[in-house]
């Protein structure tokens, strides 16, 4: 069973930076995205970050040059570097996948971490 392993979060202060990583557990046949949502209580999932498996790069337009997502440098993992974080930065931040699993759950499918609270403080 594939499942998403997050690491990272907790509380940082307005101005500091922070780094989220996700990797995943269990077997994975080919990665199509990977990455990272977010969201506030009452509005609803955004996209944070992705990283697709051509290298490209894609970030809401909040981000504005403040976030960085990697390969994580281990098979299937990425990270994700905050920098310049503000108040409005604050949510649950969920890892993402878009991937190709074989076998008796073959076909593309989405997953998602349980999430990790992000808290800066101002």
């Amino acid at each position: 069973q594939v499942q998403l392993v997050e690491s990272g979060g907790g509380l940082v202060q307005a101005g500091g930076s922070m780094r989220l990583s996700c990797a995943v557990s269990g077997s994975i046949f080919e990665v199509n995205s990977m990455g990272w949502y977010r969201q506030v209580p009452g509005k609803s999932r955004e996209m944070v970050a992705l990283l697709t498996s051509g290298g490209s790069r894609k970030y809401g337009d909040f981000v504005k040059g403040r976030f960085t997502i990697s390969d994580g440098g281990r098979l299937h993992t990425v990270d994700l570097l905050m920098n310049n974080l503000n108040s409005a930065d604050t949510a649950v931040y969920f890892c993402y996948l878009n991937g190709e699993e074989r076998g008796v759950r073959l076909g593309v499918w989405e997953y998602w971490g349980q999430g990790t609270q992000v808290t800066v403080s101002s």
